[in-house]
Formats: structure tokens, C-alpha cells, sequence
């Protein structure tokens, strides 16, 4: 499809294929492995083969305000038949067969091919990650409902199914390197362990307070080399001082609890962590982490570097308010498709983002997330307005060089921590007095 030109780093792999064609957007070679390792590959050849599903689930977070059959006849992504258009029930069919486990592997090895090549910056020698919890809200259909739950409440029973989604992030980049959904009754510390496996050598991983697990914090440090984390003390929690580095550094050492060393193999009797107090805009900050070496990490430093979690909640806003066009509610009717619908959200987020990865090397000094998400978002798409598709994709590289060298345009303001935004309510209009 018509996406971004971050799809020609698959080229490496596929020497063979020739510049400038279709397959410099998405090798069919390598959409057909994922679609094998899926186990949903086909020998039979049908007009809507399953690798131009993969752009019709694609274009479907692209183009918000567009049903997918429109979206498939605007992409001309059928094979050449008897017949111009392919029916209605031709695309739902297709993406049935397609299913949802094709999508996240098209996610997770196109994740490991721009993660490697965009050479993030590092802090102290490691990379920035965020794990955070998100949810989505599914039609209210029978099927949706008995897969994903609905919320319930002191008010009741919440009108909308939600899934729970668990991401990683890149935060310097706002790639996003692995994510774990399920029904919204998980716990976000089960989908939490499933991105244990995606996390890498030499990194600091920054979590919300909400995944404060001595088990799981333990096994994210002890599954690879200098994986490090970084988590605001847990209200309560109990600890022993084992020694004072500084006025407000401590070397603490916490103990775990029998339930938690049965649920986590090899989790030892006791934790020792590096406790942080500092005190921001007049509030008691309290930061655990398992950086103890002093001499390579300043404890000023680490308290301030939290603050770069928030990035993991910005790009859930980017998702929702500018692919999604704020209509918080997806559009798929089955579990299934749901899920489907999500990883090609997902998928289609990252492929926004490495493009900007790919503005941001020419600008020095500016970081991808320092561009603004919208305005190269918009211009993207209006690329693809203008009559690109599958056709004519030979254009598109030429297009996306250009938009790279207008990439100072796209920078965004500095950013003033001193801003405040108070929450109010503004009152409506009405011929009628107001109660006070």
C-alpha cells in the first residue's frame, strides 16, 4: 500500500528485489514468511491474495472515515480479473481469513528491522524504554463482549467491551518495540511479562507505578545484560537501608513475599535496589531503581529522567485522537478482528514514526518525538490523497525524500514545564438562568 518507505529496510534482506517496484513498500517475500510463521499461508491464488490484506487492515487506520471495501477499491489492491471491483463480502471474507496472528507478526518483525536501524540516542550507554497499559473499546456485540468483558463499576456495568493492551515503547522515538492485549478482566502485570522476551541488552525500561512487582521487576532485570528499571516507590512498602551513598540516596534492600517466590522461579528472599528522594514542584518523589552503580549514574539524574515515561502516554494520545480521528469505539464486530483491527493500528503507527526517525537524522540535535505526530501524519496521508496507489508506487519514494527534506517544518515548539492546563467545565449556552 501506499504506507511509508520505512518498508524498503526490508529490501536488505531481499537483495533480489528491484528498486523502485511495488515490493520496495512491502516485499511480498516478506509478508508471505510472516504469514507462514502465522500458519495462515495459502497455496491458492484469489483475487484478494492475503498479503494485499495485510494493506486493507493498514489502510483501515489511515483511513478513518472510509468503510474497508472503500478502502480496498481506493487502494487497488486486487489481482486483475473479469470484474473492476471485488464484492463487499469478498474483503470481510479475506480479512476472516487473514485472522489476527498474521497482523502481529507483520508487527513484531518490521518492530525489530526499525528498531535496530534507527540508532537511538542513549543515556548513560542505555536505551530509553517505557512499559505502560492502555485500553480500547470495542463494539458491543455478543462475541465482543464475552471476549473482552466490559468494566464494571460502582455505577454499573460499563455499554462498551474493552481490550487491555500493555506496550513498549521506544521513547526517544516513540517506536514502538512490542505490546501484549487481552481481555480487559487481565491484570496489565500478565501482559507486562509477555514483553519481557521483546526487551534489549543495555537498556533502562521506565514504569508506571501500577506495575510496581518485585517478581516481575526482578525477572526483567535478570533475563538479559544491563537491563535496568525504574519505578516510583510503592505507597507503604517496607525496606531496610543497607547503606547511605548520599543525603538522599539510599542502597536499600526489600524483601518479597512467599507467594511472590512461588509465582517466580528463582525470585531470592530479599531485593536489593537504589532508593532516590527529591523533592519536585513542592512534591515528595520517591524513585526505586536497579542502577546502584553510583560512579556511572548521578541520583539527580535519575529522578529528573523519569519524567521521560510521559512520552509511552503521548503516543497513546497520537493513536487515538489522530489515527483513530478521536471515534474511540473500533470498528470490528468479532474478537477476532478486533484484535486484527488493533495490531494494524499498531502497525500502522510505527510506520508513521520511522518515517519521522528518517526526518529526524537530518535535522541535528532534534529527536524524532520533537516532530510533530499530526502535522507528518497529515502530510503522509496527503501524499496518498492525491492519487498514489498500489499502481503507482514507484512514486512514492521520490514523494517521501521530498517530505524528508522539509523536515525543519515539522519540528515542534519547545516544551514549557511551567504551563498549566487546570481541568474546568465550560457551561453551555441557555436562554435559562444558571443554579449556582
Amino acid at each position: 500500500m501506499q504506507l511509508v518507505t520505512a518498508l524498503t529496510l526490508a529490501n536488505r534482506y531481499f537483495p533480489n528485489i528491484e528498486a523502485g517496484a511495488l515490493q520496495q513498500l512491502l516485499p511480498e517475500e516478506f509478508i508471505s514468511q510472516c504469514l507462514q510463521e502465522a500458519g495462515v499461508a495459502t497455496v491458492r491464488r484469489r483475487r484478494l491474495p492475503l498479503e494485499s490484506l495485510v494493506m486493507v487492515v493498514l489502510g483501515m487506520a489511515l483511513y478513518r472515515g472510509k468503510d474497508v471495501w472503500s478502502i480496498a477499491d481506493k487502494m487497488q489492491i486486487a489481482l486483475p480479473g473479469r470484474r473492476d471491483l471485488v464484492a463487499p463480502s469478498a474483503v470481510v471474507q479475506g480479512r476472516q481469513r487473514l485472522g489476527s496472528e498474521a497482523m502481529r507478526q507483520v508487527f513484531h518483525q518490521t518492530q525489530q528491522l526499525w528498531h535496530q536501524d534507527a540508532e537511538h540516542p542513549r543515556w548513560c550507554g542505555l536505551q530509553l524504554l517505557g512499559v505502560d497499559g492502555v485500553v480500547w473499546r470495542a463494539p458491543d456485540t455478543v462475541e465482543n463482549t464475552e471476549a473482552f468483558t466490559k468494566p464494571i463499576t460502582t455505577a454499573g456495568e460499563s455499554a462498551w467491551p474493552m481490550v487491555r493492551m500493555v506496550c513498549q515503547m521506544e521513547l526517544t522515538s516513540h517506536l514502538l518495540t512490542g505490546a501484549a492485549l487481552d481481555k480487559y478482566s487481565t491484570n496489565e502485570m500478565i501482559l507486562a511479562e509477555q514483553l519481557i522476551e521483546t526487551t534489549t541488552d543495555n537498556s533502562l525500561t521506565l514504569f508506571d507505578r501500577g506495575f510496581y512487582s518485585l517478581g516481575l521487576l526482578h525477572a526483567w532485570q535478570s533475563k538479559g545484560q544491563n537491563r535496568h528499571w525504574l519505578i516510583p516507590l510503592k505507597k507503604g512498602a517496607q525496606y531496610e537501608v543497607v547503606e547511605k551513598l548520599d543525603k538522599q540516596d539510599l542502597r536499600v534492600r526489600i524483601a518479597t513475599s512467599p507467594q511472590a517466590q512461588k509465582k517466580w522461579p528463582g525470585l531470592p528472599t530479599h531485593v536489593e535496589a537504589r532508593l532516590l528522594h527529591k523533592k519536585v514542584k513542592g512534591k515528595e518523589c520517591f524513585i526505586l531503581t536497579s542502577m546502584l552503580d553510583t560512579t556511572q549514574f548521578m541520583g539527580d539524574e535519575i529522578v529528573d529522567l523519569y519524567s521521560q515515561r510521559w512520552e509511552i502516554e503521548l503516543g497513546y494520545r497520537e493513536m487515538k485522537q489522530q489515527l483513530l480521528a478521536n471515534e474511540f469505539t473500533l470498528r470490528s464486530k468479532k474478537s477476532e478482528m478486533v484484535k486484527q483491527e488493533l495490531w494494524g493500528v499498531l502497525l500502522c503507527y510505527n510506520l508513521i514514526r520511522y518515517q519521522m526517525v528518517r526526518m529526524a537524522k537530518t535535522l541535528p540535535g532534534i529527536y524524532p518525538n520533537e516532530l510533530s505526530f499530526t502535522l507528518c501524519a497529515n502530510a503522509i496521508v496527503s501524499l496518498f490523497e492525491r492519487g498514489f496507489t498500489l499502481i503507482s508506487a514507484h512514486h512514492i519514494p521520490t514523494e517521501l525524500e521530498d517530505l524528508t527534506r522539509k523536515a525543519e517544518f515539522f519540528v515542534l515548539p519547545f516544551r514549557r514545564e511551567e504551563r498549566s492546563y487546570p481541568r474546568q467545565v465550560k457551561r453551555k449556552p441557555s436562554k435559562y438562568p444558571h443554579k449556582k
